[in-house]
């Protein structure tokens, strides 16, 4: 592993060997602010050499969430933009079109070497609008709408919630965190965001983060757990 500063710390990257190299342009599409940090933060604090941009598809009115994805993303030292998609209790069904069009309307035009989102099942059991969210990404992505070279979606699974999510075994690519990585994405969580000891995302932060590769390496399993994704 090669070095990284984190914070003015220096600490260890994870592996790059299968990732875009230094001054990469990187789309991370995700529903919520704090789903970034959570699924990926770790991969973005190994790499400050590249180009990030963070669109988080809901929450831009909340007056508490949005000012602390702002700041999280200065901690992965990354640019982006919020939406505001409805993201309430009753989680009604948004169309594709919708969420497709929110995604353009965030992401800056042009092309990137890799966009990372959420997997069409999701990481845990369960929120729809990170499968919507997965859904509108990769037809953006295989129409060619959303120009990238590499598609890479969290890999996550919780057994049908019978326990914390967790990175999946077969996923395409695993990186294991090293641990001040670890410690400084779990900052992030506890002290940005303001997840409390004990709640549901601090017990959650995984120490290995995993992604499915779409379009290559690990593209049958990623067909079937799309195929298996729920309506």
């Amino acid at each position: 592993m090669s070095s990284a500063s984190v914070n003015g710390r220096d600490v260890e990257q994870c592996p790059p060997e299968p990732l875009p190299g230094r001054g990469a342009a990187v789309a991370v599409v995700v529903a919520h602010p704090d789903d970034e940090s959570l699924w990926a933060g770790g991969l973005l604090l190994s790499h400050p050499e590249w180009r990030v941009f963070v669109a988080a598809l809901c929450r831009r009115s909340d007056p508490d969430r949005a000012p602390k994805f702002y700041l999280a993303l200065k901690r992965l030292g990354a640019d982006g933009a919020m939406g505001d998609l409805d993201d309430g209790p009753q989680q009604r069904p948004l169309s594709e079109v919708e969420v497709a069009s929110q995604v353009l309307a965030l992401l800056p035009a042009g092309v990137y070497d890799l966009v990372m989102t959420h997997s069409p099942r999701g990481e845990y059991t369960r929120h729809r609008r990170h499968e919507e969210t997965a859904r509108a990404v990769l037809r953006l992505w295989r129409e060619g709408t959303l120009h990238a070279k590499a598609l890479l979606a969290f890999a996550y699974e919780d057994g049908g919630g019978a326990y914390l999510p967790r990175a999946e075994d077969r996923a395409s690519l695993t990186l294991p965190l090293p641990d001040p990585v670890w410690a400084e994405k779990r900052r992030i969580i506890t002290d940005i965001y303001g997840f409390q000891e004990g709640s549901w995302e601090v017990r959650t932060v995984p120490r290995r983060e995993a992604f499915w590769r779409a379009g290559v390496s690990g593209e049958k399993e990623f067909q079937a757990r799309e195929a298996a994704a729920h309506p």
